[in-house]
């Protein structure tokens, strides 16, 4: 009989902790091997920890909500007894003291190294992510908790000490506590002092008014909101478009999907075509498939094409098809399927999202014939395809000009204008739409 650690496993690049959202499994309950144990989540996708070994759930060391480092010890299985020694489904002991105030705080990572020595004190400081986040949520600057005394392990500021801090903070500032006017001021005008700071205007925040429903962010929604503000802080977007006629396209996928089905066991949609075109236009302006790196332009010469992909919460989530460059309209498809399939049903791999140098989003799925997405960082660009339209019309010939009926697509391109200028942005976007246009409806699967 022997004791077996379950630890946080690694979950894909730059990656560091992951949420844990819920236990399968009890203390004293049977597992067995490559059984799940629990679902943990972090800022890219929620994925499922199966078991490592088979046995008896020894202990468990972390509570739902708890935010645990890449690495540590979440679980110890006692292997070779069919028998627990005393079964109890009692919840787990609380774990390490540096992690017993962590709930779900997405976007504050785990910094272990980020501690501080304690006033009057060389030894360094730990702050739990919980509390770090309370500080940036009460605009509590960093030397500010530093004076912050703490009552945890070795002197550590607890979730106590940083809520109570902050509730004698603002006592502090209610207008009874308010004497920085000089005392002939107070006299002459004590009516417009006490008007200055009242606590109904405190309050008017969370004063929603009758007849309104309050819904608290999933945890999704949550990341997703806090991406698409810092996007919005780093990149200076700028958005141009484009119209094409992709009336080739739609006829040749009409005419072959059928047999593409029956030879490959994949349905073709549009999403791999798009692909296939982008790549393309990558390799003749490799600047859009790159990041920034303060004053440097990071060139990726591995192609990742990530692609929106609406979850049935109705969330959003990026999966990327790595080294896109590589792979033929068949490779595509199987990925963009695969990929898009593993999304609706909550089987992504965390590896899944990551590797992504350029991104298209397809806003036409929803009825929208044009958007203007937000960057995905640390790319530099986005393309949003709108949903196809029939339109009349004028055709150039060489005989004269004629109006038809076609099937025509807006695109957009949304770019970093710190190193991507309209020149750029605008000659790739309009590559991307002459590689449609000119898609050749002859062309064998």
């Amino acid at each position: 009989m022997s004791l077996v650690d379950l630890v946080m496993p690694k979950l894909g690049e730059s990656i560091m902790e992951a949420t844990i959202l819920k236990w399968h499994k009890n203390v004293g309950d049977k597992v067995a091997q490559d059984e799940t144990i629990l679902d943990i989540a972090t800022d890219k996708v929620d994925s499922e920890v199966p078991s490592t070994a088979e046995g008896i759930i020894e202990e468990i060391l972390f509570k739902e909500n708890d935010v645990v480092p890449i690495g540590t010890v979440i679980v110890k299985i006692r292997t070779g007894a069919s028998e627990p020694a005393g079964q109890s489904t009692a919840p787990a002991p609380a774990p390490k003291q540096e992690y017993e105030e962590a709930k779900v705080v997405e976007h504050i990572p785990y910094q272990p190294t980020q501690a501080t020595a304690t006033p009057g004190n060389n030894a360094p400081r730990f702050y739990s992510p919980l509390v770090l986040n309370i500080a940036q949520s009460e605009g509590i600057s960093m030397t500010e908790l530093e004076n912050i005394p703490g009552t945890g392990q070795d002197g550590r500021v607890s979730k106590k000490d940083i809520l109570n801090y902050v509730a004698d903070k603002s006592v502090s500032h209610k207008p009874s506590a308010i004497s920085a006017a000089p005392q002939t001021q107070e006299a002459a005008a004590p009516a417009q002092n006490q008007v200055a700071v009242s606590p109904s205007s405190q309050m008017v925040t969370s004063n929603y008014g009758p007849n309104v429903e309050v819904i608290e962010m999933d945890r999704m929604r949550k990341l997703i909101a806090k991406h698409m503000v810092d996007s919005k802080h780093t990149s200076p977007h700028v958005t141009s478009f484009a119209e094409c006629d992709v009336t080739n396209l739609v006829l040749w996928r009409e005419r072959v999907k059928k047999d593409f089905e029956k030879r490959e066991g994949e349905k073709i949609t549009f999403t791999p075509l798009f692909i296939e075109a982008i790549v393309k236009c990558i390799k003749k302006y490799p600047w859009l498939s790159s990041s920034v790196d303060g004053d440097k332009i990071i060139v990726k010469k591995d192609i990742g094409i990530g692609m929106a992909t609406a979850l049935p919460s109705g969330n959003l989530i990026v999966p990327v098809i790595k080294n896109a460059d590589q792979l033929n309209l068949v490779g595509l498809t199987k990925q963009v399927n695969g990929l898009a399939n593993a999304a609706r049903t909550g089987k992504l791999k965390p590896d899944d999202t990551t590797g992504g140098t350029f991104t298209l989003t397809n806003v036409g799925t929803f009825g929208s014939i044009m958007g203007t997405p937000i960057i995905n960082q640390p790319q530099v660009a986005i393309m949003a395809v709108g949903a196809i339209k029939k339109r009349p019309m004028v055709i150039e010939t060489p005989q004269g000009d004629s109006i038809a009926i076609r099937h025509m697509m807006y695109i957009s391109l949304s770019y970093d204008h710190r190193i991507i200028d309209g020149a750029l942005g605008s000659t790739f976007l309009n590559a991307v739409s002459k590689e449609l246009e000119n898609f050749d409806g002859a062309r064998s699967i």
